[in-house]
């Protein structure tokens, strides 16, 4: 936990917060934190900032909380998924957050599992908490905007352009092409800056020939990291962080 991350609503109007949670836990136990110590905190969706410590006894830490006046960017990458197992979007949803993505977008593909939509870890009241750890772990405040779509096809024609711009660059990665993120990004450069790039990750048996026919025609580059198809999760976090160090020297 690299930035304790609070709520709005849990500072008061000077700045004063008092923790009995886990994150208190962390700030006795592993940053050994003691009063007159500084630790870094930011809001959630808000700025960043610094805490002094005020009191810490009994398992709960205060501290006193100063701001910085800009907000941290939002992420310029967003990433659709094909639903993995639930245990794996369990891991995914920290990686995810602190990989650097503005919004994820869940949606089914021919090798998903049907009953993958029922799962508890798709609720806000489990994968919310995953996610603050993710940006806890990044120093980020921003969370992403989560959306799920059952239905691959009317997500792709009907509401793929309401939810990210046509403008932008669009990746789907596919095991088989040619050309890496890095090269697609600069290519896209040379014509006009990326002001944001949606990646599309399928699920572990890949696309098939009609989702990838589709993602063709709405715009989607297919990129590759070589012929191995990876695991999910490391498949999402290797693409990004390639991703955004293209982005970075674009």
């Amino acid at each position: 936990m690299n930035l304790i991350l609070l709520e709005p609503g849990e500072v008061g109007p000077g700045g004063d917060v008092s923790l009995f949670d886990g994150r208190a836990t962390h700030l006795l136990t592993v940053l050994g934190a003691a009063p007159g110590d500084r630790v870094r905190v930011g809001l959630v969706d808000g700025p960043r900032g610094s805490a002094t410590v005020q009191s810490a006894a009994g398992g709960s830490v205060t501290l006193r909380c100063a701001f910085e006046q800009d907000l941290p960017k939002r992420p310029n990458v967003d990433v659709l998924l094909a639903l993995p197992r639930p245990k794996v979007m369990r891991r995914l949803w920290a990686q995810l957050s602190a990989s650097g993505v503005g919004r994820i977008v869940l949606t089914n593909a021919e090798r998903v599992e049907r009953d993958y939509f029922d799962a508890r870890i798709l609720t806000p009241a489990c994968y919310r908490p995953l996610l603050l750890e993710g940006l806890q772990q990044a120093r980020d405040t921003r969370l992403p905007a989560v959306s799920i779509h059952k239905r691959f096809r009317v997500l792709v024609e009907d509401e793929l352009d309401t939810l990210f711009e046509a403008g932008g660059l669009r990746l789907v990665a596919d095991p088989s092409a040619r050309q890496s993120v890095a090269a697609a990004v600069a290519e896209h450069a040379r014509a006009t800056p990326v002001e944001r790039a949606l990646i599309a990750i399928g699920p572990e048996g890949g696309w098939n020939a009609f989702e990838l026919a589709l993602l063709d025609a709405h715009g989607f580059k297919r990129v590759g990291m070589g012929p191995r198809t990876l695991r999910t999760d490391t498949a999402c976090v290797a693409l990004l962080a390639i991703l955004h160090a293209a982005l970075s020297a674009a």
